[in-house]
């Protein structure tokens, strides 16, 4: 397989856009995030990421309103908004024996930070972990698209997550970022073990041949 230690926006845009067949399972309440908790509990490998109402006026700041975690097939969405971290979640991802990856998750954590304390484990951080296969890209989209030749729709990016329901493209948006960071760990560990790869090294245009053209 080849990777390119870059990708640009126009191949990005080209794409198909991926799209998430598994189950979106909204939580509200605090029963419900513990039901949840225990069901992620079974896996060893999760996807997590977190999204916060966007802030448009100087001053204004909110804590973050959903964290998602996500299987295979499966991506719950916590509602912090409307119940807070539980210690359900806390001890989650305190667990030093569930892997949870993430991308940027050093913002999402100090984010997270304002709701309650706790001490993260058994973390990835996706940033890292491509840098060793030679991929300069940092966004999750570049990176998802460099891999998989699809590209993850941000449209819903700045969208009111404190909204008193979700939408369905809220819903597939906050799941698609946390699956498709265990889609992208799967698959640099496969490419990894076999050493099945070649990294494509973009060259950058020169001012030259751009004064050429």
């Amino acid at each position: 397989m080849i990777i390119k230690d870059k990708i640009s926006k126009e191949e990005v845009n080209e794409m198909p856009k991926v799209v998430f067949n598994g189950q979106m399972l909204v939580v509200d309440t605090p029963a419900q995030a513990d039901f949840a908790v225990r069901y992620l509990s079974q896996y060893n490998l999760l996807g997590i990421d977190s999204e916060t109402r966007p802030a448009f006026k100087k001053g204004e700041v909110h804590k973050v309103a959903l964290l998602q975690i996500a299987t295979d097939d499966r991506c719950y969405l916590f509602r912090l908004n409307k119940f807070g971290m539980t210690m359900s979640l806390i001890q989650l991802l305190e667990n030093p024996h569930i892997t949870k990856v993430g991308l940027s998750l050093k913002d999402d954590f100090m984010m997270l930070h304002q709701r309650a304390a706790f001490e993260p484990r058994g973390i990835i951080e996706l940033q890292e972990y491509v840098a060793k296969f030679g991929i300069k890209d940092m966004s999750l989209q570049k990176i998802y698209a460099n891999l998989f030749g699809y590209k993850i729709s941000k449209s819903q990016r700045l969208s009111n997550w404190e909204a008193d329901e979700l939408t369905i493209p809220q819903r597939e948006y906050a799941s698609i970022d946390a699956w498709a960071c265990i889609q992208i760990y799967r698959r640099l560990e496969e490419l990894r073990i076999s050493g099945d790869y070649e990294l494509q090294i973009v060259e950058e245009p020169t001012e030259e041949k751009n004064n050429e053209q």
